[in-house]
C-alpha cells in the first residue's frame, strides 16, 4: 500500500531527524548558551531535549517497522496517527511563526531550514492522511 511506504519514509526522515540533532548541540553553541542559565534551568532543557529527541526516535521506528499498525482502521491507529500528526503540525506551525531574529545565517542554515520544512509538512501530510484513512475506514 502506498501510504505504507509513505510513512516508512517518515519514519526514516524522524530517525534521520533524531539522529542528527544529536550534532546540533555544538553546531548551535548550546553549551556556552545554557552555562548563562541557572542549573534548573540548564536541566529542565536538557531533559526537554531528551523528550523531543525520544518521541522524534519512537515516531520513526514505529513507522518504519509497522507502518500498517498505523493504518489498520483502529480507534488506535487513528488516535496515534492523529497525534503524530498534530505533533508535527505544532512543529511547523513553530518554525515558521516564531521569532527568527537571531537565526544562524548563511547558505548552509538556510538549506538546512529549507529541509526542516520540507520535512515537517511531509510528517504533517502523511499522518493527516493515516489519520483520515483509520477515520475514514
Amino acid at each position: 500500500m502506498w501510504l505504507e511506504r509513505a510513512l516508512q519514509l517518515a519514519g526514516l526522515g524522524q530517525v534521520g531527524l533524531a539522529l542528527a540533532s544529536t550534532t546540533f548541540p555544538v553546531m548551535l553553541g548550546w553549551p556556552a548558551e545554557l552555562a548563562k542559565l541557572r542549573p534548573m534551568l540548564r536541566r529542565i532543557f536538557w531533559i526537554y531535549a531528551a523528550y523531543i529527541f525520544t518521541f522524534n526516535l519512537s515516531f520513526g521506528v514505529l513507522s518504519l517497522a509497522r507502518p500498517q499498525w498505523l493504518t489498520d482502521g483502529t480507534p488506535l491507529a487513528a488516535v496515534v496517527s492523529g497525534f503524530i500528526a498534530t505533533y508535527w503540525g505544532a512543529r511547523l506551525f513553530c518554525q515558521l511563526v516564531f521569532d527568527r531574529a537571531d537565526m544562524p545565517h548563511g547558505l548552509k542554515y538556510r538549506f538546512a531550514e529549507a529541509a526542516l520544512v520540507s520535512l515537517f509538512v511531509y510528517l504533517t501530510s502523511v499522518y493527516v492522511l493515516a489519520f483520515l484513512g483509520n477515520v475514514r475506514g
